[in-house]
């Protein structure tokens, strides 16, 4: 089970009436976090000794037969955890031999997201097993499991509900939630800043969007939603968005998300989209990219991650993407009260979610000018309305160069930001670096010339043809067209001298 705090970093605090004691701490360097003089962010074999010890103090000691039944509960848990830390001393000694990464053995990572486990991390791809890490991750637990403040924090959230009572956590005070509620209003203009709404919502951006675009199309009405189950769920989305990543984070989300949105309003296909295509887009929209380890396919090919071998190196992350999808929505029960015939959603679902494989984009992209050639796109039929919401969430996933420039320049220098942490990584464990992932060989102006040139421009101007053309589509190309020349060198030279 998941758990059932939103991410608010709350520290444990001293328990009350208690002097704190003064352990060894080694290389932690935080304040000690104890309770009735206990260690709370000792590793857990630890703290198991530091109770039985203090169980020992208050009896005066083990005396034969006056042993309790608690400690001898504490001594069978004590073998329990000593055993489980020699398994992975052993684990350990395979990846020292190795020097490689070698996923069959990278569970020693004592992470906690329940997707794409073991976590695409620095601390995998270490030549060998740092004890210091595995404290250190178990220490992270520990006080995330003791954290009740944290907890009821997050309770509240869950409620809806902000503490206005002194000294009490505020998620946001009434002039931020002002400028927020300004920004949904024009939440259907392409020159919405998702960054400005991000930090005023303070990092939830895309469960506030959600819950407003579900609102704006009475989506929550029509499936008879629970609106306790549809926050828990965007919460469960939002959070296992990872942050550490540049790019592929919830933020990333909840711009493909706005960006679908107004393809969904664009005249030649709104007055056609039921029910049904609207949830399906917002949804697919909000989810691509969930779980996302900020690696590419190349690279859990070539590193043997367990999800190229589940997914057979076919699609890996959006198959991912969409089963961890499939998984929340079960968990949370969010359409658990729909009728049979309406549980296909989730094949739908994957349906989109798999169409953002950029490997598939020359499929795509043929079938949709053969459709445009041909004008025989009738989308009063659901397969064809299905097709235009691929195409869709694809020109929304890849639209970053058709914001304006302040916007698309931020998106480009953060995906290249985490091509560049791969390459570093792939460089550092002697792996051949993938194709933009060369700090020292391939620049930003570069890769966003490519990729403007080979997938966003072709994909856009069959968008452009299909919507015939409307006004969103012209602004989306004049941007487009404007972007491209400024990454060109000749105009990179042109304003260096107003500090580009």
């Amino acid at each position: 089970m998941r758990d059932s705090n939103l991410g608010v970093e709350v520290e444990v605090g001293v328990c009350p009436n208690e002097a704190p004691r003064s352990p060894v701490w080694g290389p932690l360097r935080t304040p000690p976090i104890t309770c009735g003089g206990l260690s709370l962010a000792l590793e857990l074999p630890a703290l198991i000794r530091q109770l039985r010890e203090a169980w020992k103090a208050r009896r005066g000691g083990p005396r034969g037969p006056e042993r309790s039944q608690a400690s001898t509960w504490v001594e069978s848990e004590k073998e329990e955890v000593e055993e489980v830390k020699h398994d992975v001393e052993d684990r350990s000694g395979h990846l020292k031999a190795d020097g490689r990464l070698n996923t069959g053995h990278a569970g020693v990572l004592l992470v906690e997201r329940r997707g794409s486990y073991p976590l695409i991390d620095l601390r995998i791809l270490k030549t060998s097993a740092q004890q210091g890490e595995v404290e250190a991750g178990t220490r992270r637990k520990m006080k995330r499991l003791l954290s009740f403040q944290r907890y009821c924090h997050a309770s509240r959230l869950l409620r809806g509900l902000v503490p206005h009572t002194p000294g009490s956590l505020h998620l946001l005070d009434d002039d931020y939630l002002g400028q927020a509620a300004h920004m949904l209003s024009k939440v259907g203009k392409w020159n919405f800043d998702i960054f400005l709404f991000d930090r005023l919502t303070n990092g939830n951006s895309l469960v506030t969007l959600m819950c407003h675009l579900f609102n704006v199309y009475g989506l929550v009405h029509h499936f008879q939603l629970d609106m306790v189950k549809l926050h828990r769920f965007l919460g469960m989305v939002q959070e296992d968005y990872h942050s550490q990543n540049p790019y592929h984070n919830a933020v990333h989300a909840a711009d493909v998300t706005q960006a679908m949105y107004c393809y969904l309003k664009e005249p030649k296909l709104a007055e056609q989209l039921s029910p049904l295509d609207v949830f399906l887009g917002l949804m697919a929209a909000a989810t691509h990219d969930v779980d996302h380890p900020g690696v590419n396919q190349p690279f859990l090919i070539k590193t043997r991650h367990h999800l190229a071998s589940l997914y057979q190196n076919t699609s890996v992350l959006e198959s991912h993407h969409w089963r961890s999808t499939v998984g929340m929505l079960r968990e949370s029960r969010l359409l658990s009260h729909l009728p049979a015939d309406m549980q296909d959603m989730e094949q739908q679902l994957g349906s989109l979610i798999l169409a953002t494989d950029i490997s598939r984009q020359n499929e795509f992209l043929s079938t949709f000018r053969e459709h445009l050639d041909n004008q025989d796109l009738d989308l009063q039929l659901a397969s064809h309305r299905h097709f235009i919401l691929q195409i869709a969430l694809k020109c929304a996933d890849v639209c970053n160069p058709c914001r304006f420039w302040e916007l698309s320049k931020q998106w480009s220098e953060r995906v290249c930001e985490e091509f560049y942490r791969q390459g570093d990584l792939e460089r550092k464990f002697d792996f051949e670096i993938s194709p933009q992932c060369n700090q020292q060989a391939d620049s930003v102006p570069a890769i966003q010339i490519g990729f403007i040139s080979y997938i966003v421009e072709p994909l856009f101007e069959e968008w452009l043809r299909f919507t015939e053309p409307s006004p969103l589509s012209q602004n989306m190309m004049g941007h487009l067209y404007k972007n491209k020349a400024r990454w060109s060198p000749e105009s990179r030279r042109g304003i260096s001298e107003d500090k580009f």
